[in-house]
Parts: C-alpha cells; sequence; structure tokens
C-alpha cells in the first residue's frame, strides 16, 4: 500500500512508458492543482444548490446573477471540461489504467462537454434536462466509488482483480482520490445549470 503524500501511485497499474508530467508540471503538482480546483468547485456548487433549496436563497441569487445565465453555463462547461481533460492526462499522459467504475464515470462526464458546449453556444438553460440526469448518474457512481475505496468491504459490483476499483491511484491530502474529483465536478455542472435556469426566471420544476 502506498502512502506518499499528497500522491499516491500504483506502479503496477500504471502503463508503461508514460512520463507521468508535462516539462513544466510534474505529477504531484498536477494532482495538488487538480484536487485544490476540484474541491472549490464542489464547495461551491454546494452552496449553491444549498441557495437554490431555500426560497429567500433562490430569490437572492436571481437578483445577483440576473442576465448571467450564459456566463453560468460556461462555468458548468469549463468545469466538465477541465475534469474529462485531467482523466485524460491521469490516463493517457500518466499512465494510469481506468477502471470499470472509472470508465462508468467518464461515460456520464465526456457527453456533458459537448451538451454544455451547445447549450453555451446557442444561451440554452433548458440544458438542465440533460445535464442532471447524467451529472446524477455520475454522482451516484462516482460516490459509490469512493465508498469502496475507503470501505472495501462495502463493494457490491465485482471489478476486474487485474485493475481493482478500490485501489487509490491518487490521494491528495489524503483523501482527495480521482472520484472525488469527478463528484466535484457533477456536483458543480448541475448546481450551475440549474441555477442559470432559475435567474432566468423559470422554475425547472415548474416546466
Amino acid at each position: 500500500m502506498c502512502n506518499e503524500q499528497p500522491l499516491c501511485s500504483y506502479v503496477k497499474l500504471t502503463r508503461p512508458g508514460r512520463s507521468g508530467s508535462f516539462p513544466f508540471m510534474n505529477l504531484a503538482t498536477a494532482s495538488t492543482l487538480m484536487a485544490t480546483l476540484a474541491l472549490l468547485a464542489g464547495g461551491i456548487g454546494l452552496v449553491t444548490l444549498g441557495l437554490l433549496a431555500l426560497p429567500g436563497g433562490r430569490a437572492w441569487l436571481t437578483e445577483l446573477l440576473a442576465g448571467q445565465e450564459r456566463g453560468l453555463l460556461a462555468l458548468a462547461w469549463l468545469a466538465v471540461t477541465t475534469a474529462s481533460l485531467g482523466s485524460l492526462y491521469l490516463s493517457e499522459v500518466v499512465g494510469f489504467v481506468p477502471c470499470l467504475l472509472c470508465w462508468y464515470q467518464r461515460i456520464a462526464m465526456y457527453p456533458l462537454v459537448v451538451i454544455l458546449g451547445v447549450a453555451l453556444l446557442l444561451g440554452d438553460t433548458r440544458v438542465w434536462r440533460y445535464v442532471l440526469p447524467l451529472a446524477g448518474m455520475g454522482l451516484l457512481i462516482s460516490s459509490y466509488h469512493v465508498l469502496i475505496q475507503f470501505q472495501p468491504v462495502v463493494a457490491l459490483v465485482p471489478c476486474s482483480e487485474e485493475i481493482p476499483c478500490t485501489v487509490r491511484y491518487l490521494s491528495v491530502f489524503g483523501f482527495v482520490s480521482i472520484p472525488v474529483m469527478a463528484s466535484m465536478g457533477f456536483i458543480f455542472a448541475g448546481a450551475f445549470t440549474v441555477a442559470a435556469r432559475v435567474t432566468a426566471g423559470v422554475e425547472p420544476l415548474e416546466e
């Protein structure tokens, strides 16, 4: 078991011949940056969801962000794009081999880049209808993945013995693994697409 901080890598599950770094940034620095951005995005997303859940908070957000719907969609698109590029960096540059649950999270995350990109170009705040199912599914999978990484005994879905889902390639700050970062991206994208629709003066659940 690897206990290095902020990086915990399992060399036996890493593709050979990968440098694991860019000329200007090594893996430890990159993983710390990704984890910091993910935690920031997740925190902002959770606060946004909390405000949206309260009538007073929703009214305050609507007043504060009126006319900024496209900006909110842009931030949601930026979050999922960053998360997608980060996952590709870890697999294609570093050489980490994605496990089964990692692939399921990618299936939920990658289409959001296109969906939110098109919505951003069109200024379509109704995109929450397509984002929430994918983000919700991805959040459920990533949350389960985090759970079995810390408590392998509760695993319900068997994964490959060669590439187990319980392995943590990264453990930044002692707890931020790859599925933790993914879950923060899903939360942020879902929260900001709903916020974009609410600030447009439409209650999503009443459409």
